[in-house]
């Protein structure tokens, strides 16, 4: 098996090491001090589940890889539709490309039965933009519950969780998915094969689409949120509302809203990513997280006004911050 990573920061990375060590063929994109570090000592992953190195080839020009059977994309999902640069040498007729993002991709309705089938979403594929790089086809869908952070360049410190979801947009078991799910697991990583990966979706997006945008707008972590009566209720009203436009789309996530609050109590004083963008002076990926979800209900005439006002405030928000850092 012969993988690329492109975008190997926290989460490329630490899959990358993992399936290196498994023995497939990995070849981490990445630049700057971290591709130096990576070339020279290679990853180091630090994990409660034990510590190791891994010397997986490392590089900035893709076309030196030649083409991959998989590509997994550590990049943020606003990043998508400039990435075709760095992909576009990588792809023979059969390559996959497994998305590792937060939020409804731009394939969520490839293939999906139902009176939406085909439907693209402007909020997270504006024009097509994101399809005509990565043809929805080529799609595997991957939801990340492992949390990781770059500790310093090479060094990748493993905090929590070792399972990424994955899943064919048109809920089949493919023999692409399995191969892939076996090299995970003997890296070490949990990767089961979900025939509906829609409902992870959902379940992690009810924690993202709520906490991240309060957390930036109130520079609070999740634990301080959850603290906080009014904004303990602000997560719940949005969450609920969630559940409504993901069942007016034919899903139906398998948690209770309270489950999902008892799981972000236990993160405790966690500092979302969109919190840690903001910090760090770096576009907010709020367009999977809200605004999909805000076109959605416009599409399935779901109300959702608390979802609106806090898309419009953190909206602002993200333009704001864009205009000052450019």
């Amino acid at each position: 098996m012969k993988v690329a990573v492109v975008g190997a920061g926290a989460i490329g990375a630490f899959v990358g090491a993992s399936l290196h060590r498994a023995g497939a063929e990995v070849h981490l994109i990445a630049r700057g001090p971290h591709l130096a570090a990576m070339r020279q000592d290679g990853v180091r992953v630090l994990s409660p589940r034990g510590d190791f190195t891994a010397r997986p080839a490392a590089t900035d020009d893709p076309a030196s890889i030649g083409t991959v059977d998989y590509v997994f994309l550590g990049l943020k999902a606003n990043s998508y539709a400039d990435c075709g640069a760095l992909v576009n040498p990588l792809l023979h007729d059969g390559t996959a490309v497994i998305a590792a993002q937060n939020g409804i991709p731009w394939w969520y309705f490839h293939r999906l039965p139902g009176a939406h089938t085909g439907q693209r979403i402007a909020s997270v594929d504006p024009g097509g933009a994101v399809s005509a790089v990565l043809p929805p086809e080529r799609a595997i869908g991957c939801v990340v519950y492992a949390a990781t952070e770059l500790e310093a360049p090479g060094v990748v410190r493993h905090l929590e969780g070792t399972r990424f979801s994955i899943g064919e947009p048109d809920m089949s078991v493919s023999r692409r998915c399995l191969d892939f799910s076996e090299a995970m697991r003997s890296g070490g990583l949990k990767c089961p094969v979900e025939p509906d990966l829609r409902n992870d979706i959902w379940i992690k997006l009810l924690g993202n689409i709520s906490f991240n945008p309060i957390s930036a707008l109130s520079r609070a972590t999740m634990a301080q949120i959850c603290r906080h009566p009014d904004t303990r209720e602000l997560v719940v009203t949005m969450m609920r509302e969630t559940l409504e436009v993901a069942a007016r789309v034919g899903c139906r996530p398998k948690i209770s809203i309270e489950r999902r609050m008892a799981g972000a109590e236990r993160v405790g004083d966690h500092k979302t990513s969109t919190l840690q963008d903001l910090e760090r002076g770096k576009p907010l990926e709020l367009d999977v997280l809200l605004a999909a979800v805000v076109e959605l209900a416009a599409l399935t005439d779901t109300p959702v006004p608390t979802l609106r006002a806090v898309h419009a405030v953190a909206d602002l928000l993200a333009q704001t911050t864009s205009r000052s850092t450019s």
